[in-house]
């Protein structure tokens, strides 16, 4: 970690595209855009922006019942358009993160085999993305995104310190906190819905806790998003109009509603966004961490590992192993 300069971090509270991940990307770099013309380092969207967060689940009555056709319907949008490892897609917004040498992390829906995970890519130049996949998809969730593995559970050593993520009420796994405060984040991207006020707390708790810079992201979408959305997906008749049918049925308006912050070591507040789409900006003063760790080092001083043990296991977790019997 180095102690003493200054970096410039944003985050970038928007609309996404809903379920349309390949509009969402084409649409992504004139959103980074504006924060790297603000001097930008590192820049942060929230949770499952790449296809938006799944509103349905929440909000339209009847999403899990049994074999529902409009769950179905989106459900295999989702896996047509989830962003893969090595997509092909990423390639223009990887070229700006290369030529502008700033730190990218961004929620998307990802595919691995033929199941979907909750995940936030971290875009790094002249590097593969870093994935961290949801250890728990929260309540309804578990109805669309399987569970990560502690494989992904890691932070990226940027020239200013370790960087890492969880996403939502990962911030609720007290193990999950202390695996990552082990890492010596320097800066945290905690990945919200909206950072409504128990988020906020979660993530101001973070911040002291792990004494580190905390970037809460949030994002905006309503119900017409949804709908506007799903217009750019190829569907047959049948499945768009039980998908349309579906959306429809949650409440007019908007829905997520951003409330983004970055945090500073001490939890206090240093930039807030309200409800509409913003740039939020704010410099971060190293310094700052090195001196809150006089008085608590979670990982240090306050671990007493004569008393408790963390074990984590980094291992990915296929659940299919090939092996040569001959």
């Amino acid at each position: 970690m180095v102690d003493g300069p200054k970096i410039r971090a944003a985050i970038v509270q928007a609309a996404p595209v809903p379920l349309s991940v390949t509009q969402g990307l084409a649409a992504l770099p004139a959103l980074i855009e504006p924060a790297l013309d603000h001097g930008a380092q590192i820049i942060a969207f929230g949770e499952t922006f790449l296809g938006g967060y799944p509103l349905w689940l929440d909000e339209a009555p009847g999403a899990a019942l049994w074999d529902h056709p409009g769950t179905r319907a989106l459900h295999g949008v989702l896996l047509d358009e989830a962003i893969r490892i090595g997509d092909p897609r990423l390639a223009p917004v990887q070229d700006l993160v290369d030529r502008s040498g700033a730190l990218v992390s961004i929620g998307a829906h990802e595919r691995v085999r033929s199941s979907l995970y909750n995940c936030q890519l971290l875009l790094r130049p002249g590097q593969a993305p870093m994935i961290h996949r949801k250890l728990v998809p929260t309540h309804g969730e578990r109805l669309i995104w399987a569970r990560g593995d502690g494989s992904t559970l890691g932070t990226h050593a940027a020239p200013f310190g370790p960087v890492g993520s969880l996403i939502c009420w990962e911030h609720w796994m007290p193990l999950a906190r202390a695996a990552m405060h082990n890492q010596g984040e320097s800066v945290h991207i905690a990945a919200w819905p909206t950072v409504r006020e128990t988020y906020a707390i979660a993530s101001r708790h973070y911040a002291f806790e792990g004494r580190c810079f905390v970037l809460a992201a949030g994002t905006i979408q309503s119900r017409d998003d949804v709908l506007q959305g799903l217009d750019h997906c190829s569907l047959d008749a049948a499945a768009r109009t039980a998908a349309r049918d579906l959306i429809e049925a949650m409440p007019e308006g908007q829905l997520q509603f951003g409330g983004s912050m970055i945090i500073a070591p001490d939890a206090m507040v240093l930039a807030q966004a309200g409800s509409s789409p913003e740039t939020l900006v704010a410099d971060l003063d190293l310094a700052s961490i090195g001196q809150g760790l006089a008085a608590l080092d979670t990982d240090g001083h306050y671990a007493r590992p004569d008393v408790f043990e963390l074990r984590v296991d980094t291992r990915a977790r296929d659940g299919v192993v090939w092996s040569d019997q001959g």
